[in-house]
């Protein structure tokens, strides 16, 4: 982490608030992911895209991950750091992990799909990947909160 945006990371995550709302009103799970370089300069922001997609490999990060390595003409996002809403599932931990990215920023945690892991069960390739989270917390909450709470009230959760 460079000391050009260290202390920037609540603008960071509030930019991924951002999308999570994007996505929240189009019916998406409230989601928001923004990919920056190790300057700080933002790569990519995507939201949730899962409904629209009709596929899992609609979630924020990947779409953030793809669109940063369009960016930047390369597989490899060493240096780069993801921020992101909620706590990654297992298949977006992977893609940044394989992506080589330096590390991820996550606001709210996930009790239900959020991946967490010793760092003594992960291969080696997965163990240099920094994991920070409680980046706006209660704002990262709240929106996926009301989400459900209005999903539950239309019966619309699937």
């Amino acid at each position: 982490m460079t000391a050009v945006w260290r202390n920037s990371a609540d603008g960071y995550m509030e930019q991924a608030l951002q999308f999570a709302q994007q996505a929240f009103k189009q019916g998406e799970i409230p989601v928001g992911a923004v990919v920056i370089d190790a300057d700080g300069k933002v790569l990519a922001q995507a939201s949730n895209r899962t409904m629209e997609l009709g596929c899992q490999t609609g979630h924020a990060e990947l779409l953030a991950i793809q669109q940063a390595c369009k960016e930047i003409n390369d597989w490899r996002l060493g240096g780069c750091w993801l921020f992101v809403t909620l706590q990654p599932c297992m298949m977006c931990f992977g893609l940044a992990s394989l992506s080589r990215l330096a590390g991820i920023y996550y606001g709210a945690s996930s009790s239900l799909f959020g991946f967490v892991a010793e760092p003594s069960v992960l291969p080696l390739a997965y163990r240099d990947l920094v994991i920070i989270s409680g980046i706006k917390e209660e704002s990262c909450a709240a929106i996926l909160t009301e989400f459900f709470a209005n999903a539950r009230k239309s019966r619309k959760i699937r």
